[in-house]
This record gives structure tokens, C-alpha cells and sequence, in this order.
């Protein structure tokens, strides 16, 4: 059970980095993107390769990003200035030209060119070969505790938030006990998430397994990024974005360069994406083209529909909902309909999330944790 736990939480953490992402591009600044795994492909193939040359983890992770934001900049320079749907047939179709050129073209592979078909293996993954001592393992701990700690304190002042609020704005009373309920509900969750995490952790770290260690670099790179989007998306760079997504011609009048904007949108979501690529490179230990389809994409746009569009914290408790989803169904379903092989399995799942979707869309279209009058879609 701790294993499990410790490969949901970087399931989950990849997920919701790669999702952050688009809740950025998507979310914050209205730019439709279909393609989103694209990004997520170059941040995965480059920080492998770039290794298996020699270059340290770290470093290779970082020009991952790097050429993914410079992907998000060439779509950029071709299409932002055309119609939001234009952005979406060329981000889709990226995003699947990237992947089918690795698959028919030979890649640099340590000191020999390898087929892109044959996928990529036995590259380095952090922390993997060392064995620490009891020092690191309780500097590990302590990094995990910090984080852990940090994490519940952040949830109670969200939920004390709305709580002040509903005291202080009497008109909108209905309306921001309703928001309480549903940040104290999901606060309560993903803290009581966040405790068995700890605890998983705690044990894997102190009986170390390459596992573990992964597990803590990707919710230190989550919980760093999410904290420094949270505060650009309330700086004045920010509030731009969000008028740029409500409409963009006030913006421009005001003086602001739209164009500029949303590049640098796409740019720093694309290059999120290459991060969380690198980090489910590391998490699978080979690589092949056909981990990289399109539904990849669509995955990641369930995970920010569900948690509602516009919230960061909407966006990680979608990929939490998407993989305890994922998770009950694989270990239960099968157990349930006998009768069903394992490819109609397969299309039941989906079929169940895409009804869920329709439902939610009907009786909540802003998503769990959105606000409704900040709806992208639609406008």
C-alpha cells in the first residue's frame, strides 16, 4: 500500500504540474491548446538524451523546459495573432507531428543513433543510485515534513478566507456559504490526502527506494511552481491575463500588448509542461512515441474542466479526482462486470468519466472550485 501510495503521488504531481500548464494558457488567458502534450514530449526526450550525453539531470531537465517554451514561442509567433480556433488546429496537430517525427526518426542514444520506434531506456533517473546515509534520509524527512506542513497551513487559510467573508459580506451570504462548504469539503480531502502522503513518504524515505526520493523532488518542483504562479497571476502581469481572457480588445486600449502576453503565456506554460514531461520520463524509465498521444491532452483538459478553469488549486484537485477515478476503477471494475474483457473495460471507464463530464457541465459548467462568470469556453 505505501508503494501505491507513493506512485499515485507522482502520478498525481506530474499531472497536476503538466495541468498548471494549461490551466495557465487555457485557464488564465483563454488560449486554446490541443496539443498540449507536444510540450510534454520535448521536456521528456530532451532531458533523456541530453543525459544519456553526459550532461547532469538538473541541467537537462532545465533545457527540456527550455525547448518547450521555445515550441510555445514558435506556435505563438505563427498563430496568435489569427482567431483562438486557428491556436487550436495547429497546437493538435503539433503536438502529433512532434511525436510521429520521433517515431520514424533516429535518435542520439548515448554514442549510437537508435530508431525513435525502439523508445529510449536505461537513462539516468534522480536520486536512483545513491544510498544514503542517516543524515540525508532525515534532511529528506524534514524536507517532506516542511512541505507537508506548509501544505495543510495554506488549505486552513484558504478555508479561513471564504470563512471571513461569509461573516463580513452579509448580501452575498447564499452565495459565499455555498463557496465555504465546498473549500472546507475539499480542503478536508486533499489535507487528509496530504497526511497519508506524509506519512507514505516517512516511511519509503527513511527505508529508501529511488521511488520515494522521485516522489519528493516532483512535489518540491509542484508545490514551488504553484506557489510562484499563485503569485504572478496576482500581479499586475497577471490581471492582464485575465483581461486579456474576458476581452481583449480592453487591454488594448488601455495600451498593453496583447500579442505579447499571451506569447509569454504559452511560453511559460509550454515550458511547465517540459518539466512535468522530464519528471514522467523519469517516472516510466523508458520512453516510447506512443506514450505521448493526444489523449494525454485531453486527460490534462478533464483534470482543469474538473477542478474549474482559472484556480490552480482546482486544477491539482482534478488530477487528484482524475487518478482516484483511475484507481477505483482499474482495481474494481474488473471485479464488478467479469463478463467484460479487458478493451471493453477500457472504453466502459471512459465512457463513465465522459458522462461525469456532461454532468458536471450541466450542473456546474465553471467546474468544481471556477467561478462562473470566468468561464473561457462559450464566450
Amino acid at each position: 500500500m505505501v508503494d501505491y501510495l507513493i506512485f499515485l503521488a507522482i502520478s498525481t504531481g506530474i499531472f497536476a504540474l503538466f495541468g498548471l500548464g494549461l490551466n495557465l494558457q487555457w485557464g488564465f488567458t483563454g488560449l486554446i491548446n490541443f496539443g498540449h502534450v507536444g510540450f510534454m514530449t520535448l521536456g521528456a526526450y530532451t532531458t533523456v538524451l541530453l543525459t544519456l550525453q553526459g550532461v547532469p539531470i538538473i541541467i537537462a531537465a532545465i533545457v527540456g523546459a527550455i525547448i518547450a517554451g521555445l515550441l510555445g514561442l514558435l506556435i505563438g509567433l505563427s498563430t496568435l495573432r489569427l482567431r483562438s480556433d486557428y491556436l487550436a488546429i495547429v497546437t493538435i496537430g503539433v503536438g502529433e507531428v512532434i511525436r510521429l517525427i520521433i517515431n520514424n526518426q533516429e535518435l542520439p542514444v548515448g554514442d549510437s543513433w537508435v530508431s525513435g520506434a525502439f523508445g529510449v531506456q536505461s537513462y539516468p533517473i534522480p536520486l536512483s543510485t545513491i544510498q544514503p546515509n542517516l543524515l540525508f534520509k532525515i534532511l529528506m524527512i524534514g524536507l517532506l515534513t516542511l512541505l507537508a506542513a506548509v501544505t495543510i497551513f495554506a488549505l486552513w487559510r484558504w478555508i479561513r478566507t471564504a470563512q471571513k467573508l461569509l461573516v463580513s459580506d452579509a448580501p452575498q451570504r447564499s452565495r459565499n456559504q455555498q463557496e465555504f462548504l465546498s473549500r472546507l469539503i475539499v480542503g478536508g480531502l486533499l489535507g487528509l490526502l496530504s497526511v497519508a502522503i506524509y506519512i507514505s513518504g516517512v516511511i519509503s524515505l527513511y527505508n529508501y527506494t529511488p521511488k520515494a526520493g522521485l516522489m519528493l523532488l516532483c512535489l518540491t518542483v509542484l508545490a514551488f511552481v504553484f506557489w510562484r504562479l499563485e503569485i504572478v497571476l496576482r500581479s499586475p502581469w497577471g490581471r492582464v491575463l485575465k483581461a486579456i481572457r474576458e476581452d481583449e480588445e480592453v487591454p488594448k486600449a488601455l495600451g498593453k500588448n496583447v500579442f505579447w502576453y499571451k506569447l509569454q503565456s504559452l511560453i511559460l506554460g509550454g515550458a511547465i509542461a517540459g518539466v512535468a514531461g522530464a519528471f514522467f520520463a523519469w517516472q516510466l524509465s523508458a520512453i516510447y512515441p506512443d506514450n505521448f498521444q493526444p489523449q494525454l491532452t485531453f486527460d490534462c483538459w478533464i483534470m482543469v474542466i474538473l477542478g474549474g478553469s482559472g484556480n490552480n488549486i482546482g486544477t491539482i484537485l482534478g488530477a487528484v479526482i482524475f487518478f482516484t477515478y483511475d484507481t477505483l476503477t482499474r482495481e474494481f471494475l474488473p471485479k464488478i462486470f467479469t463478463q467484460l474483457n479487458v478493451e471493453q473495460l477500457g472504453a466502459f471507464r471512459i465512457m463513465v468519466i465522459g458522462l461525469i463530464l456532461m454532468v458536471l457541465m450541466v450542473w456546474r459548467p465553471q467546474g468544481i472550485l471556477g467561478k462562473k462568470e470566468e468561464l473561457t469556453l462559450g464566450k
